[in-house]
């Protein structure tokens, strides 16, 4: 990419930045090297579902890793962020499957191995999407590196973790209880599972004595599991039951004998005080019957049927078992009450049906043991940001539970793990094996299972670097520098990569972990599809361009707090970068060649010395904000400084030097303006790759910038601190000079003078220094206040007919004969107070309403009463205006209006 070329009248996103990634990725510019000077900084990138569509939460998560990224580049280090997709078991095979549907064929027809070739034609054909998606959004990552967690030398590193485990026995194979998912037909582990509340209800029903001495009152949520009860359980110190600990009583309709006993599990408060025990039903009854040795009797099978165990109910779905035992229950006069109630209801985190309990033979990993030294690494060797995340994560390490690992799906990393037909022993090994390793025999059946998607991701931050190979790129980046994710898979990933790290490389994968907020829609609430509140990140990027959607991110993105946001939002983030195109052009204007450099150390001028100084304010603010993950407060100070500071202020002041036929005074304003530019690129650039790459490859050579001078914006150095241009008297000196300009513009505004129309101004300055400084920035203020005249003295007599405030202890007076026409604005303003009263009478004609306030939409009534609050305060100004001209049209002295700060 050359330098000086012209831009365009109006910035348009497309072309530009089909350009720019086009560019970047052909140069392999973001591709490093492992042998290269500098300080190492590597992320990985959390990789999105093979079948993944790009959400708003995508969009954040990217935008604030390549923010980072970047802003390592500029600081010189060696940076490394991997991409890679994940192969997403279910939700692909769920995907596939539904073709096939269509096609009106199922996967058991097709075989598994034509199956899992089909779903490889499918990735082949649609993987990409999401790639592209990432593409669009700027990321600056190696795509030299791209990884897949089904390709070879991952299927390598899984294979090879999982034997290493097994033959440490930290992998098993057992029956257990686990989390079954009727849709999917596999099981779930725990954090796959989400609760949701629902509305349900409440069934008491009453337990007969076996002895035939009474009963017992047992409340339930699920009357279709009563027939697997082994055990009705009460707490030791409830007085209500002491007497009945030790008996028996009977399940409902079935008539079978099962035993009353005591655990301080048992809540005292809920329900009846009584809990009927399923144990192979419920997780918390699983442990129960373990710690009581009660039997375990399973009556839903895997397909939701009600088992032979079920009597009666036998064959039944779960559902029509629940509508009969509850009649039958009725029937025999035993059910006590019903009462509605809401509860939480665990369904599958991929199609969303509700989860049951299932016990069945399934392999896990001891998380209970490799979780110790996850919990013991943070904050000793990883730092979790938000801080407040981490009593949670401590938490939950400390109550983990085993971690099922198999998924009885066929999309997958098929489980090593070979059965001898002979003798029946398991042969755990990373190559297929030709015999068994037990007696010999061959012709052995692979396992059945696939691992869990989770498996293959917790090993990413060093499978991704070519482990267990010890590469250039293991021994360069890991542990990665900074993690960032969203806190919604904390422990879906977070924690199983810390644990499988710590496990196989001795380290955590990462130093830092930084935990992204939700993105939410302008109201507070999560976009779903079915509330149609969604925003689509490419939509966005289509309609605003890129740089406005991450800037819009960014400016959001503090660190625990939720983003709301609207379209409405990302439009004005837009006006935002055509700010800094606008900016640019008037730029170039003025720079067709180079400016003789000018020593910094000598700058005269204050607002050049002013600007200086804020840049390197700047500079710091931004650089610390990026190390310290407060990106919105890195966008915000950028935004400030661009449209605020170098904008409204600094482009204004020196359109005088620019135009001067002083050679020396015109130089100076180019050279400051050119620096000030290239640095703003720089800072900015991390956050809005696009626009400022593209307004660099226009700007003229710096040959004395050294710092600042490589033809590739992307791989700038991040300026160097000037302590030389760190001024606060001129910062001071610069700020009284605003708010003398600034309460002049006040003045206008309220009186209802034209902004270009010229007054005079008398000031009245607070000491002699302070006259000085006002005297020798005459011009500045003149021309930014628009003034016929300006007269300085602190001695000087206000005319009667005047407006005034005050800056900084500096009296500012502005006669109004002569700018104002009072006969004239009297009337103007007796016309609006007309209008206003009529309008406030409308707003409380409605508020006085009561039908309207109590039948409207809470947010409509708010409004109006909004509405009211504004017109009032209207109103206030629009009488005090009509005062003070009154007063002048009376020839007396108008009272100040006195603004210290305005």
């Amino acid at each position: 990419m050359t330098n000086q070329k012209a831009l365009a009248k109006g910035y348009e996103p497309k072309n530009v930045e089909a350009k720019w990634r086009k560019h970047w990725e052909e140069t392999n510019l973001f591709t490093p090297d492992a042998n290269a000077p500098g300080e190492s900084f590597s992320i990985v990138i959390p990789p999105p579902n093979v079948t993944g569509a790009l959400h708003m939460g995508h969009a954040l998560n990217l935008t604030l890793i390549d923010v980072l990224c970047r802003h390592a580049r500029q600081k010189g280090k060696n940076t490394l962020w991997i991409p890679g997709i994940d192969h997403a078991g279910i939700a692909t095979q769920n995907v596939v499957e539904r073709a096939l549907a269509a096609e009106g064929k199922n996967r058991r027809e097709l075989g598994r191995e034509a199956f899992v070739e089909r779903v490889w034609a499918w990735r082949a054909d649609y993987g990409h999407r999401i790639l592209d998606q990432i593409r669009a959004l700027g990321a600056s990552v190696d795509w030299t590196r791209l990884r897949f967690t089904m390709d070879d030398g991952l299927s390598a590193a899984v294979r090879k973790v999982f034997v290493r485990l097994y033959n440490e026995g930290l992998i098993y194979k057992g029956k257990y209880i686990i989390n079954w998912c009727l849709r999917c037909h596999t099981a779930l582990a725990d954090d796959e599972v989400e609760h949701e509340q629902q509305k349900g209800r409440l069934w008491r029903v009453r337990y007969h004595l076996a002895d035939g001495s009474g009963s017992i009152a047992v409340a339930t949520t699920r009357p279709e599991t009563i027939p697997g009860d082994t055990a009705v359980c009460v707490h030791p110190e409830d007085a209500r039951y002491a007497a009945l600990i030790g008996k028996n009583a009977l399940v409902p309709v079935l008539g079978r004998s099962v035993p009353i006993i005591a655990d301080a599990y048992v809540d005292k408060e809920f329900g009846t005080g009584a809990l009927k025990v399923t144990p192979c039903h419920d997780h918390n009854d699983w442990a129960l019957g373990s710690k009581h040795h009660l039997k375990f009797i399973q009556v839903i099978d895997e397909n939701g049927l009600m088992t032979h165990d079920a009597g009666p109910y036998a064959g039944l779905s779960k559902e029509i078992c629940r509508e009969k035992i509850v009649a039958d229950i009725a029937a025999a006069g035993d059910m006590l009450s019903v009462e509605d109630m809401e509860h939480a209801v665990g369904q599958c985190y991929r199609c969303r049906t509700a989860v049951e309990p299932h016990v069945s033979t399934q392999w896990f990993v001891a998380a209970t043991k490799l979780a110790p030294a996850a919990r013991d690494a943070t904050p000793a060797l990883t730092q979790i940001y938000p801080e407040s995340w981490i009593k949670t994560w401590n938490h939950w390490l400390d109550n983990i539970r085993d971690w099922c690992i198999s998924r009885q799906i066929w999309w997958g990393h098929r489980i090593p793990a070979w059965i001898c037909p002979a003798c029946s022993a398991l042969t755990v090994a990373e190559e297929n094996p030709a015999a068994c390793s037990s007696c010999g025999a061959g012709d052995l059946a692979q396992d059945e299972d696939v691992l869990d998607t989770w498996f293959s991701s917790a090993l990413w931050p060093f499978s991704t670097m070519g482990w267990p190979e010890k590469t250039a790129e293991l021994a360069r980046w890991y542990p990665t520098s900074v993690l960032v994710t969203g806190f919604d898979i904390l422990f879906f990933w977070v924690a199983r990569m810390m644990m499988m790290g710590l496990h196989f490389m001795d380290k955590p994968p990462f130093r830092h972990v930084y935990l992204h907020a939700l993105v939410r829609d302008a109201a507070g609430r999560k976009m779903s599809k079915s509330t149609g509140n969604v925003i689509d990140p490419l939509a966005m990027t289509e309609k605003y361009g890129c740089d406005a959607l991450r800037f819009t991110l960014t400016a959001f993105a503090a660190m625990g707090r939720d983003i709301r946001l609207s379209e409405k939002r990302i439009e004005g983030y837009r006006h935002f970068v055509n700010k800094l195109w606008n900016a640019a052009r008037f730029a170039l204007m003025h720079l067709a060649a180079a400016p003789e450099p000018v020593d910094p150390r000598t700058v005269r001028g204050l607002h050049h010395q002013w600007i200086l100084h804020r840049l390197e304010a700047v500079k710091n603010g931004m650089d610390q904000a990026f190390e310290e993950y407060r990106f919105n407060d890195a966008a915000r100070s950028g935004y400030k400084f661009l449209w605020n500071e170098f904008c409204d202020w600094y482009l204004e002041l020196i359109k005088p030097d620019l135009q001067s036929d002083d050679a020396t005074r015109a130089n100076t304003a180019r050279h400051v303006l050119q620096l000030a530019l290239r640095e703003v690129l720089v800072l900015l650039h991390p956050i809005m790759p696009f626009v400022t790459a593209e307004i660099w490859q226009a700007l003229p050579s710096a040959t004395d910038m050294t710092d600042t001078a490589a033809a590739e914006l992307a791989v700038t150095p991040w300026p160097p601190a000037r302590p030389c241009c760190v001024r606060e008297t001129a910062a001071r000196h610069m700020e009284i000079i605003q708010e003398v300009i600034v309460a002049v513009r006040t003045m206008k505004a309220e009186l209802g003078i034209n902004p270009p129309q010229k007054v005079s101004l008398l000031l009245r300055p607070a000491d002699a220094a302070q006259a000085a400084l006002l005297e020798e920035n005459r011009e500045m203020i003149m021309t930014l206040a628009r003034l016929g005249s300006l007269t300085t003295d602190a001695d000087a007599d206000a005319p009667k007919a005047s407006a005034s405030s005050v800056a900084q202890g500096c009296q500012i007076i502005m006669p109004l004969r002569g700018a104002v026409d009072i006969t004239s604005e009297l009337a103007r303003l007796d016309k609006e107070l007309t209008k206003m009263e009529k309008d406030v009478a409308a707003v409380n004609k409605k508020l006085c309403n009561e039908s309207f306030v109590s039948r409207a939409p809470a947010d409509v009534v708010a409004s109006e009463q909004e509405r009211a609050a504004h017109l009032l305060n209207a109103k206030a100004k629009l009488l005090a205006l009509k005062e003070r001209f009154t007063q002048a049209s009376a020839d007396k002295e108008i009272s100040p209006a006195v603004q210290d700060k305005p």
